[in-house]
């Protein structure tokens, strides 16, 4: 049986057992129940009702949350000539063609949190795919980080742009912003993932799309959330 510690026992009892919030009071209780030193990020999770083994209902893509997400990602960018240019300028941390896929490959090197990639590149890219594939690192059209104008993205991802995607499960996670955010825009980020979800629903789900919802921070308690309070 897993054990908790003081703090998380401490916390846990601040959230009522079987009771749903209204999205107001998950957020207030999420920073009242962090339990870290530092600055917890605020967890969103929505359970789905879809079937992933399905390729209609594998849902993924990327989204600018309004109030960024308090990480500052490291970025690097495959392009040649004037696309190189603009994704420096635009702020990339790196920016490369073929020399920086053979350092990735036979130096081991991953001193960067997400690659963009013109599509141009994404041949020689894809010969490392295996290595990139596990680490969730390879670029895809789906998130916007295949695109022919890679400075665009790299303003999005500076700007607060998340990756989603449904695991095999249904079940969507992903970082809303840190619990020293003020609650206003916590409430505001969270908001734009559930309509941008609600949008992505695939047309051959049927019944209830989202069946569950609920908030947590880094090592904090889950907080389940009342969707009828929501505004889908």
């Amino acid at each position: 049986m897993k054990k908790f510690g003081k703090k998380y026992v401490e916390a846990s009892k601040l959230v009522e057992k079987n009771t749903n919030y209204s999205l107001d009071e998950a957020v207030k209780l999420a920073k009242q129940t962090s339990t870290t030193k530092f600055d917890s990020s605020v967890e969103l999770a929505i359970k789905l009702n879809i079937d992933t083994k399905k390729a209609d209902q594998q849902l993924r893509g990327s989204l600018v949350l309004p109030n960024g997400n308090g990480k500052t990602k490291r970025i690097l960018v495959l392009a040649k000539g004037a696309q190189a240019e603009a994704a420096k300028k635009a702020g990339a941390d790196y920016v490369g063609e073929q020399e920086m896929i053979d350092k990735i490959a036979n130096e081991n090197w991953f001193d960067f949190d997400c690659i963009i990639a013109t599509p141009d590149m994404m041949a020689s890219l894809g010969k490392i795919g295996k290595v990139l594939g596990p680490k969730g690192l390879m670029p895809n059209p789906k998130t916007g980080t295949v695109t022919p104008t890679p400075e665009k993205a790299v303003e999005d991802v500076k700007k607060g742009m998340i990756e989603y995607r449904a695991d095999s499960f249904g079940n969507i996670h992903c970082s809303v912003g840190k619990v020293s955010f003020e609650e206003s825009a916590l409430l505001e980020n969270i908001q734009y993932v559930i309509n941008t979800i609600v949008k992505a629903k695939p047309a051959t789900v049927k019944g209830k799309y989202i069946q569950n919802i609920s908030l947590s921070t880094t090592m904090g308690p889950g907080i389940h959330v009342d969707q009828n309070a929501i505004d889908m």
